[in-house]
């Protein structure tokens, strides 16, 4: 193989553990991915990627359609000093950073050679988001993403996580480079686009439980993010996913 190369891909159902002599980068550019690295789980997203270590163990499944860069890297081209934090720890949380530079290296893949060069960058932002201190908001994340279909306003998220309004609004764009009704709606559009391609739920019964108001909120909410309707989108996640499946 290359010192490093670069691929999009998408994951379907667990195909079983594999490993190999390199080190991998996964980083999701949309959608999520349930990846385990020698015994370790987490779930992947686009403010969460992964370094599996060269001979590390894993098995990934696609949660819904989903679609993330993966960095293939060398041990002879390992030579950054950010590698050794990264191996530190499996899963790492993407900021604002370095989620801008995924994005744009997933954008520019059919120009391998430009892509290469940004990897520098890219590692040293990695590293730097990974570790991170522990989040003032990392309960009150955990429980919206647990309980989307609540009925959560900025004035329950704030005080669900103990904190002033304005200090919920500061928090949240310096740690997730968005407002704290964006996210929500983000969140509650990934469950519901998880339900419509991993179940039969009617769409109506999706948008409550996802936290719409009805059916059409859903609707429009889907169609900003898409351009498709919960129905076109339940059939393209069918149509596409076999396909799209890929294999290390």
């Amino acid at each position: 193989m290359d010192a490093c190369s670069l691929h999009v891909r998408s994951y379907g159902a667990d195909l079983g553990a594999d490993r190999h002599d390199f080190a991998q980068l996964v980083l999701p550019l949309g959608g999520a991915v349930l990846l385990d690295i020698d015994g370790r789980q987490d779930r992947l997203d686009p403010l969460r990627g992964a370094c599996v270590a060269p001979g590390a163990w894993h098995a990934q499944t696609g949660v819904g359609p989903n679609e993330s860069l993966i960095l293939d890297v060398a041990t002879t081209a390992m030579s950054h000093p950010a590698w050794e934090r990264l191996l530190e720890r499996p899963f790492m949380p993407l900021g604002p950073g370095a989620r801008k530079l995924v994005e744009f290296m997933g954008a520019m893949r059919a120009q391998p050679v430009l892509v290469r060069g940004w990897m520098p960058l890219l590692l040293d932002t990695l590293a730097l988001d990974a570790p991170r201190p522990a989040s003032r908001l990392a309960a009150l994340l955990a429980r919206i993403e647990a309980e989307p279909g609540l009925p959560w306003s900025t004035d329950s998220m704030a005080r669900s996580a103990g904190l002033s309004i304005s200090r919920l609004h500061a928090l949240f764009r310096a740690e997730l480079d968005t407002s704290p009704h964006a996210w929500l709606r983000g969140v509650r559009l990934s469950r519901a686009r998880a339900w419509l391609a991993d179940t039969t739920r009617p769409i109506a019964d999706i948008a409550l439980a996802a936290g719409f108001s009805d059916q059409s909120a859903l609707t429009r909410a889907l169609r900003d993010v898409t351009g498709m309707t919960p129905g076109a989108y339940r059939r393209k996640g069918r149509e596409t996913l076999p396909s799209a499946v890929a294999r290390e």
